[in-house]
């Protein structure tokens, strides 16, 4: 029997503009187990936000899922009605936004806002869900829960801000947890509070993360498996172990050389040459054979498919395909 809590095959999310169509998300498939924790890394433009904005459905005009499923608890996400949708959206599933400010309504109080989630989700009535919405504040290290209720999210904190949709976010208990960027804007002090703090809570309610980030420290101390997304496709796919002592594609080994180290002397920060293609027109082949140190002849010519070259080790890369003598 499987263990796993989402199941994500062949996901297409395009955007469709007068210019063209933006393939923002094409093909991508990758699971997470129950309890563990899967991080989703690349560069800024790659499709990491489209994939959960995808997951939750929460894709709007002009974009659109074209293809592909997203299986949870048996069931398509994709092609599940809006009532069932919303049922799950909160209840089983739920999602920290990147940025708190914007993604909590500022005409109420954080206590309407936390209280309305046990309100619709667990039935509870107004009483009940006044003394959950403190009790699960306090388990997220908010100070003076009670006194708190009444506060708009422009009198908190960033920091304060982010522990609120964590709240939100935790207050079912929810099989899935999708963090998009859950640290942006805050001082490193707060950013290492917030991931403690999620790290903690996925284990007090046995909850898979998805945890979408470009910070590979990050990566380290939080996840068990990752999958790094390069132009809307999963190039290599591994343990979080694995993928820092054994990188395999040339992407993912250019992301870890490009981690500023402490060193002595002035060491020049390394960078990945060019740039992120245009998804409305991307390269043909491999998407990233223009910037990649290891090109090949037939890098350009077909796209390689994600491979399972090791034991729980996938990678998308004609240096370990049939076709890698070429």
């Amino acid at each position: 029997m499987s263990n796993n809590i989402l199941s994500v095959d062949s996901l297409k999310t395009h955007f469709f503009q007068e210019r063209g169509v933006v393939k923002a998300v094409d093909g991508v498939s990758l699971q997470i187990e129950k309890g563990s924790v899967l991080g989703l890394v690349g560069e800024s433009g790659c499709g990491k936000t489209v994939t959960a904005m995808s997951i939750m459905r929460l894709i709007q005009q002009p974009g659109r899922i074209i293809s592909g499923k997203v299986m949870f608890g048996g069931k398509d996400l994709v092609s599940m009605g809006d009532d069932e949708l919303r049922r799950v959206r909160g209840g089983q599933i739920s999602m920290v936004f990147q940025d708190p400010g914007a993604a909590l309504n500022p005409s109420f109080t954080v206590g309407q806002q936390i209280e309305e989630t046990f309100i619709i989700h667990q039935k509870a009535n107004k009483k009940e869900a006044k003394e959950k919405a403190v009790e699960i504040m306090e388990l997220v290290g908010i100070p003076s829960a009670r006194d708190r209720l009444k506060s708009y999210p422009h009198q908190l904190s960033g920091g304060m801000q982010q522990r609120v949709m964590i709240a939100i976010a935790l207050s079912c208990h929810p099989s899935l947890l999708i963090a998009d960027e859950p640290t942006t804007n805050l001082d490193v002090t707060i950013q290492a509070q917030i991931l403690n703090l999620m790290k903690q809570m996925g284990k007090e309610f046995n909850s898979a993360i998805l945890l979408i980030t470009h910070d590979l420290g990050v990566v380290a101390q939080m996840c068990d498996k990752v999958a790094v997304m390069y132009a809307g496709k999963i190039v290599e796919l591994a343990d979080s172990d694995e993928l820092f002592y054994n990188p395999l594609h040339p992407y993912t080994i250019a992301l870890l050389q490009c981690i500023p180290r402490r060193q002595k002397g002035a060491a020049k920060l390394k960078v990945i040459k060019g740039q992120v293609p245009d998804l409305m027109n991307p390269p043909s082949g491999c998407n990233f054979h223009p910037r990649c140190p290891k090109v090949m002849s037939v890098c350009s010519k077909a796209e390689p498919a994600l491979m399972e070259v090791k034991p729980g080790h996938f990678v998308a890369c004609y240096l370990y395909g049939e076709s890698s003598n070429e």
